[in-house]
This record gives structure tokens, C-alpha cells and sequence, in this order.
């Protein structure tokens, strides 16, 4: 069975700062991770594609990752940045479609976990570059906290032909064992057609040293039952996953997270929604 990780980043600390990565938890990041680190691990775990991602707003970031995926025979499409509120966004995007690996663009994220305003993401000029990514035929990445997610789900009717992707399950309180009110919000989003999830990010929203398959299954279970398998796809959110598992465990504990699901379903979470959605 094919698999694409739908989401990992990759970093160079002589190139660009990672100013995210602060306090000592998150030391062992400070490190450059480049795609020749992670690729003997998507080799030993079968993954046959990836998808790169963002991780500092900043316009220079996408132009790297575009010309990176030109050159890579695993990854095989880039999330981005751009500024959603520039009053030339549609042209932004066409330049970045007609920079080396240009082709490689499948959608755009922002880091919205960062915004104060809670609505910043249903705000009318992020609105207004929302459909402009719609139009570009892009998909839209959400990096949020759940009590953001209420204004994505306002975000995600108001722009109903643009597909947003749930990165990380929308954060929810592993560690604190938190679930009915991340779940009730996230089941309303679900709710529109036009979402979908990644199944990204849970180890590290777990406690790092004690996580369990066992802790991590409501929350799976809740995504399972609000999207369907035909709206989910896998991550691993290398190289951050590392914090609290290596790239083969996050692995073994989705393909454990997935037992008992059919053969198609299995097949559309590890491979087949992120194709449709990101247009591999």
C-alpha cells in the first residue's frame, strides 16, 4: 500500500533562524534538518512521497522549498506562505507558480496558532486571500489551537471552494486528557464538506516521555467518525515528532491507530486523500 507523508519540514539554522524553537524542551530541534536526514527513514518505513511544509513566514522560505521538491524525486508537492492579506496576493501566487519547482505549489499555510485575534482567519482581508488561493487551484493548510477553531469553521463556510486542511487534528489537549470540548468544535467543522484532517502531530501534543497508543485513540477515534477516512491523511511531522518518537514509530502507531479499518480506508488515509486534495 502507498504511502505519503502529507507533512514534514525541513530547516537550515545558517540559512534562516527558526525563531519558534525556544525554551530547553525544544532544544533538541536546534539543529539543521535537511531532506537527506529524513530520507533513509521514509525508505525503512515504505513511504513513498512526501509533502514539505512551511514554518516561518517569510517570503523567501517557499522559493527554497519549491526549488528542493524540483530537485527530489520523494517529495512531491510544497505547502507554502505568502501573505494572505497583501492586496496582490493572486499575483504573489502566480510568481511563486513560475519560480523553479513552481509546479511543485499545492497549497499555502500561515501559522493562525500565532494570531492574537481569535477571528483573524474569517477577518475580510484574510477572506479576500483565501478565494484567491481557491482560485489558484491551491488547498489551504490551518495551523491552529482549538479555540481557534470556531472562526476556521466561520472561515471554511464563508469560502466554501477552497479546501482547508486540519493540521494536527486542530492541537487538541492530549496530555491534559482533555476531549469533549476540542471534539464537540472539531466535529462542527467537519461539517463542512470542503475540510479535511491530518493525521499529524498527536505524539507531541501528548505527554512525550508516557504516550500511549491507548491515549492517543479517542482522539483518532473522534477525527474517524467527523471526516471519515475519505478526509484524512497521514503526516508525521518530522523532524518535531521526534521530541516524543522517531519517524518509524509515529508510523507503526498510525498503522496500529488504523487497525480494523478496511482495506480502501486504510488506503485513503495513507495515501489517497492527500493525493486527491493536493492534486499529486
Amino acid at each position: 500500500m502507498a504511502i505519503i507523508d502529507a507533512h514534514h519540514h525541513v530547516w537550515d539554522l545558517s540559512i534562516r533562524d527558526q525563531s519558534w524553537i525556544t525554551g530547553p524542551e525544544l532544544s533538541p530541534l536546534r539543529r539543521n534538518f535537511a531532506l537527506a536526514d529524513l530520507e533513509p527513514h521514509t525508505r525503512a518505513a515504505g513511504v513513498d512521497r512526501t509533502i514539505v511544509v512551511q514554518t516561518i513566514t517569510v517570503d523567501e522560505e517557499t522559493p527554497e522549498l519549491l526549488a528542493l521538491a524540483a530537485g527530489s524525486e520523494l517529495v512531491a508537492g510544497v505547502v507554502g506562505w505568502t501573505d494572505l492579506t497583501a492586496r496582490d496576493i493572486s499575483d504573489e501566487l502566480a510568481w511563486l507558480r513560475e519560480q523553479p519547482g513552481g509546479d511543485w505549489l499545492r497549497g499555502i499555510r500561515h501559522q493562525v496558532q500565532s494570531e492574537p485575534d481569535p477571528r483573524w482567519i474569517h477577518g475580510p482581508d484574510v477572506l479576500r486571500g483565501l478565494r484567491a488561493v481557491a482560485a489558484a487551484g491551491l488547498a489551504y493548510d490551518l495551523v491552529i489551537l482549538p479555540h481557534q477553531m470556531p472562526a476556521a469553521t466561520i472561515a471554511a463556510r464563508r469560502v466554501p471552494e477552497l479546501t482547508f486542511v486540519l493540521d494536527h487534528l486542530g492541537k487538541p489537549p492530549v496530555a491534559a486528557e482533555e476531549l469533549k470540548p476540542w471534539a464537540e468544535k472539531v466535529r462542527s467543522f467537519a461539517a463542512r464538506p470542503n475540510t479535511v484532517c491530518k493525521l499529524s502531530g498527536l505524539v507531541t501534543e501528548a505527554d512525550w516521555q508516557t504516550w500511549t497508543v491507548a491515549s492517543l485513540w479517542p482522539y483518532v477515534d473522534t477525527v474517524l467518525e467527523a471526516f471519515g477516512p475519505q478526509r484524512l491523511m497521514f503526516g508525521s511531522d518530522w523532524p518535531v515528532c521526534t521530541l516524543a518518537a522517531e519517524y518509524a514509530e509515529v508510523v507503526e502507531t498510525t498503522n496500529t491507530l488504523l487497525t480494523g479499518l478496511s482495506d480502501d480506508e486504510r488506503r485513503d488515509i495513507w495515501s489517497g486523500t492527500a493525493a486527491r486534495v493536493y492534486g499529486l
